[in-house]
């Protein structure tokens, strides 16, 4: 039989609305069985409040938390649970608790102690990112958007900033998110913050020296393990807070500037150098008549004191800190080889930390420099060209100290996942800088230059020590006309078994002996002070 083509049409459409009305049918009965169908204000789902981002905390050399070492309390509020006037009264800032709570909405506020938890209000102790007298500012750094940008934090920003578990309370709502009473809650309280990066710093060391270095105006002091390198303290002038870092950037003396890691005229300190070169090359027993100046190809260089020192060897040379002395001493040294061996105490080479936390090459003249014999006077006893870092200065001193090994200085330990044990830490490392009875002589010279000096200020009664101090020329004066001159002292103690090291630097601090020394010694004393509580 034939058919017209309209009713094939109708006959497909008809099939169709079938199998369609089949799958709906069907759909329909699951859904119906399932009970899939209850209103939707009806359904319970889940409501997740997090408190604050959670951060590593950095270390010191003790395992004693730098940051995060203080905490506060933040409660989370759910106002329709809550009386409101009642639970204002634990709020630290009760007109913003009044603004957050009138919202109607879940808020995070900070409490005080005397809060207690409730259904509908839940406290959490967080931890404060920096306390109120924050030390070692300088190697942290800061922050800037939750994000490392300085020091400590901007090196080991991937590792602080992970993605932590934060504190969370839980609650179920309705499908209008409306949280539902009675059905309780879950609050998650992390600890994950305790996972970080250690630090060489000693808390108490760090400590003493900011506070012995609080009348220094701009300047710095390193404290170094002598042994192992270890930086136990670094610390620069002026110090500066965090959270008025646009006022920092405003002050004409640069508080940003960690000046431990920038280099400057270094001085009489480096006549340890050309010492060391002597006693290598075995023309330690020059002795020389100081007469208050002497001549360098047609130019006259003076000796600080003015009607000379006399009949000079190397160590009373260095007790006095006679220019003449080391100038012509160095007439009669291989030019190279000085040089070199500068290089191998440390000048001219950069001290990495680690990144974004780098010492200064510093300038090293460099040979053809030096085969001006001015150049080459002005180098003898730390003038010219040359400039340092305390870094540098620390570890010329740790190296004596030391037996002539030179350390590697390192300010990192390692990392830690749980704020107990140290992983990743590496051994010291060091290079045999000069010979061990070389580095003797010059820890018997430094000693000498303390107790046969009268005028030392950085003799103490408490112990002994050997230091050398440093009146380094600028080139630059004051709207006096007077000439600056920055002031250094670097030496270690206990004398007899040296432990520590201590440069302290004082930009345009004047004389080494009056500006820097004091505050080696009262650095000195209450270290010494610390090992006898502990």
């Amino acid at each position: 039989m034939v058919r017209k083509r309209g009713e094939h049409g109708v006959i497909i459409l008809t099939a169709v609305f079938l199998v369609c009305f089949t799958v709906l049918g069907t759909n329909y009965y699951r859904l119906a069985v399932e009970q899939k169908n209850v209103p939707a204000a009806q359904q319970s789902r889940i409501f997740t409040y997090e408190v604050g981002r959670c951060q590593g905390t950095i270390y010191d050399t003790k395992m004693r938390p730098l940051t995060n070492a203080e905490t506060h309390l933040e409660a989370v509020a759910v106002p329709s649970m809550l009386d409101r006037e009642s639970t204002a009264e634990y709020a630290v800032d009760r007109e913003k608790f009044y603004e957050e709570y009138d919202k109607g909405l879940p808020f995070e506020f900070e409490c005080t102690k005397y809060a207690y938890e409730t259904d509908g209000l839940t406290i959490f102790e967080v931890p404060q990112r920096y306390s109120e007298n924050q030390t070692a500012r300088h190697v942290i750094g800061y922050l800037s958007d939750n994000e490392g940008a300085d020091g400590v934090e901007y090196a080991y920003n991937s590792i602080l900033r992970a993605d932590y578990p934060s504190n969370s309370v839980t609650y179920e709502t309705d499908g209008f998110g409306r949280i539902l009473s009675g059905n309780g809650k879950s609050a998650f309280r992390t600890n994950s913050y305790k996972s970080g990066v250690v630090l060489t710093i000693d808390k108490d060391i760090q400590k003493i020296c900011e506070d012995c270095g609080k009348g220094i105006k701009t300047g710095a002091i390193v404290c170094a393990d002598i042994k192992s390198g270890d930086i136990l303290a670094m610390a620069s002038f002026p110090d500066y807070a965090p959270e008025k870092l646009e006022e920092a950037l405003k002050n004409k003396d640069c508080p940003l500037i960690n000046r431990a890691l920038y280099s400057y005229s270094v001085g009489s300190v480096f006549k340890l150098v050309t010492a060391a070169e002597a006693l290598e090359e075995g023309k330690g027993d020059i002795v020389y008549n100081c007469c208050g100046n002497t001549d360098v190809d047609g130019k006259l260089f003076n000796c600080h004191k003015l009607d000379g020192h006399g009949i000079q060897n190397i160590s009373e040379a260095m007790t006095n800190s006679c220019n003449t002395y080391f100038i012509e001493l160095s007439r009669c040294l291989e030019l190279g080889k000085l040089r070199e061996r500068a290089y191998s105490l440390g000048f001219g080479r950069e001290n990495y930390l680690c990144t974004g936390i780098v010492g200064s090459a510093g300038v090293l003249p460099t040979e053809k420099e030096l085969s001006i014999p001015a150049e080459m006077a002005n180098f003898a006893f730390g003038q010219g060209k040359l400039s340092a870092t305390p870094l540098q200065i620390t570890q010329l001193t740790c190296t004596i100290a030391n037996g002539g090994k030179r350390p590697v200085l390192r300010l990192i330990k390692g990392l830690t996942a749980d704020g107990e044990t140290v992983g990743n830490e590496k051994n010291p490392r060091y290079s045999q800088a000069v010979s061990e009875e070389t580095a003797d002589e010059l820890r018997k010279m430094m000693i000498l230059a303390v107790r046969d000096n009268e005028n030392s200020k950085a003799r103490t009664n408490k112990m002994s020590v050997g230091a050398k101090t440093s009146t380094a020329q600028t080139g630059k004066t004051n709207s006096k006309g007077e000439e600056l001159c920055h002031a250094w002292i670097t030496g270690f103690f206990p004398a007899r078994q040296p432990k520590y090291a201590v440069t302290v630097f004082i930009e345009n601090g004047g004389y080494g002996n009056d500006a820097a020394a004091p505050v080696f010694r009262n650095i000195a004393e209450k270290i010494k002070e610390l090992g006898e509580k502990s």
